[in-house]
């Protein structure tokens, strides 16, 4: 809309702007709504967990160490808050020995992994 020298309206300008914000915003809220849930890993083996990642089930493409600092030794747990953009994600966890533990939990629901000796470990051999 202009006025009469041919200018556009402070309102209509102010309008334009408002749905450009909306809509260059539509990314980061449709990955705000990502379902939210959490993982208990209860380590239930003789060897500590150092290091827990997370991965989309059809790929190897790792996040950052979830337990920071800190593991998850033999008989203690912990319980890892995620959000899902996908229905599944794939745990990666690091045992003491440098080899990785694989488990796909579903992100509708909290869910448990239960670690335990006899957990099959894929040590790079």
């Amino acid at each position: 809309m202009k006025n009469s020298d041919g200018k556009r309206h402070p309102l209509t300008l102010f309008i334009i702007c408002v749905a450009l914000i909306v809509l260059a915003s539509q990314p980061l809220l449709s990955s705000a709504r990502s379902p939210a849930t959490s993982v208990d890993v209860v380590n239930n083996s003789s060897r500590g967990i150092r290091n827990i990642y997370l991965s989309p089930v059809d790929s190897d493409d790792w996040s950052d160490d979830q337990l920071g600092e800190s593991t998850i030794a033999p008989g203690q747990s912990r319980t890892i808050s995620l959000s899902c953009s996908q229905s599944q994600i794939k745990l990666i966890g690091e045992d003491d020995d440098g080899c990785f533990l694989v488990s796909v939990v579903s992100c509708s629901t909290n869910s448990s992994w239960t670690i335990t000796s006899e957990t099959s470990r894929d040590c790079g051999n």
